[in-house]
């Protein structure tokens, strides 16, 4: 999954974009991850997804929406790879699939 990432990232940069926008991928304190991805600018365009919560237990959970062409998602520490699914997911289909998500988180 990361090198997918990289591969996408680097077919955004075009001496312009990279200048702009880009790639955040952060640790969070309770604890898990958090992942900022602009695709302002890209051939990608999804609507607006109000924040969409998958929690199994208090420490089985995902989530993630999308903002202005900006997607954000974290989840718990074994959750980063998922967070990192869901955004291909969502560039290649334009939507979600809470079937997908669930199956990844069992």
């Amino acid at each position: 999954m990361l090198e997918w990432l990289q591969k996408w990232y680097e077919v955004q940069c075009d001496g312009n974009w990279e200048h702009y926008h880009g790639i955040k991928i952060e640790t969070l304190d309770n604890p898990g991850w958090s992942v900022e991805i602009d695709f302002n600018d890209t051939n990608y365009k999804i609507k607006n997804l109000n924040w969409k919560l998958y929690e199994l237990k208090d420490n089985n959970w995902i989530g993630f929406k999308i903002e202005n062409n900006i997607f954000y998602g974290s989840g718990d520490p074994l959750k980063l790879t998922l967070i990192l699914k869901i955004f291909k997911y969502l560039i290649a289909n334009e939507n979600t699939n809470d079937h997908f998500i669930m199956q990844e988180m069992v």
